[in-house]
């Protein structure tokens, strides 16, 4: 499962509960595209990791610290100056984005109150972690970003900050059906495809469970589903938008052979088959699901060595027997 706008809302649902209104009193950056922010709310000290790795974009409550640099970063000592000692006034997340915005209040250097944003965008290589004032001024970001690198967005100190292509996919969290209906009848791809290419946030993953559990035939088109295949799709569709709206998340893992293969903030139906594991937070899920991934990937790559390791004495014992065999051969003529 990706880190899709399913996911980022049930994340923002559980840190505007356990965030808001809380002192951010320490910031590192543990990594080039990594902070971790430690945030004193309601007596509890929590961790917010959040990162902007092209390949692993992630933020959740993590119960693990980390040693901060000898020497800070430089967007580390920016954030340092503007947000430290600050107060989280909200999170959010606009549509069904894959962007969580932290509306931050804190004293200037005049001792001034004032407010900056702090938002952390989860979108694969493009994701980001970007600073701005109120106005949605670009005071600066972990990856700056120049026209040369972008011709869609810039991502420079005094650039505004936009979401880029925001307008172009409907926000599925306030669609009725009958725009619903309309839209995916503009696409000529499968209804799979259909949904997520039209609506914000929706990851591939979360299109197939849909279609999963509407009972529809994936590989058809929007134009050849019958009337009340596309008023089953549009019930669960509208259902789980609903639960997001609510808050009502239920996030589980599904292992197949002991091994955590997907998750979601919603039982995945199309996995019934699976073994299922409920976590009580999305944070803890992700925590003990990449914990998990990483530790087989170990085991795996050790695996690998191993068998690299005793493949080539193999072939090297093979050879010294060879050899060995010839020089006796010929000893016997």
């Amino acid at each position: 499962m990706a880190f899709d706008g399913i996911t980022t809302a049930a994340v923002v649902y559980e840190l505007n509960k356990t965030l808001t209104g809380g002192g951010i009193s320490r910031i590192v950056q543990s990594e080039k595209d990594e902070l971790l922010l430690t945030i004193k709310s309601n007596k509890t000290a929590y961790r917010l990791l959040m990162s902007a790795s092209a390949s692993l974009p992630l933020i959740y409550l993590s119960s693990e610290n980390k040693q901060a640099p000898l020497s800070a970063p430089n967007f580390c000592m920016f954030l340092r100056k503007h947000l430290q000692g600050g107060q989280i006034l909200s999170v959010t997340q606009p549509s069904l984005e894959r962007v969580i915005i932290f509306r931050i209040q804190h004293h200037d250097e005049l001792g001034d109150l004032c407010e900056k944003k702090l938002i952390i965008e989860l979108m694969g290589k493009y994701s980001n972690i970007i600073l701005t004032d109120e106005k949605d001024v670009i005071l600066d970001s972990i990856k700056r970003v120049p026209s040369s690198m972008s011709s869609v967005r810039e991502v420079l100190p005094g650039r505004p900050y936009f979401i880029p292509g925001a307008d172009e996919k409907v926000n599925p969290l306030t669609c009725e059906e009958d725009v619903f209906s309309e839209r995916i009848d503009t696409v000529s791809y499968d209804i799979v495809k259909a949904l997520y290419s039209i609506f914000t946030g929706l990851s591939p993953a979360a299109s197939q469970e849909f279609i999963y559990e509407a009972e529809v035939e994936p590989r058809k088109t929007a134009r050849e589903l019958t009337q009340s295949e596309r008023a089953a799709l549009f019930r669960v569709f509208s259902s789980h938008m609903d639960d997001i709206k609510n808050g009502r998340f239920l996030p589980n893992v599904v292992y197949e052979e002991g091994e955590p293969c997907e998750y979601a903030a919603y039982p995945l139906k199309i996995y019934s088959s699976l073994d299922s594991k409920p976590f009580s937070s999305m944070s803890l899920l992700l925590e003990n699901y990449y914990a998990e991934k990483e530790a087989v990937t170990r085991i795996r790559q050790k695996s690998s060595d191993l068998r690299h390791v005793t493949a080539t004495a193999l072939d090297r014992t093979n050879k010294k027997c060879a050899l060995q065999e010839k020089q006796l051969q010929d000893s016997e003529k």
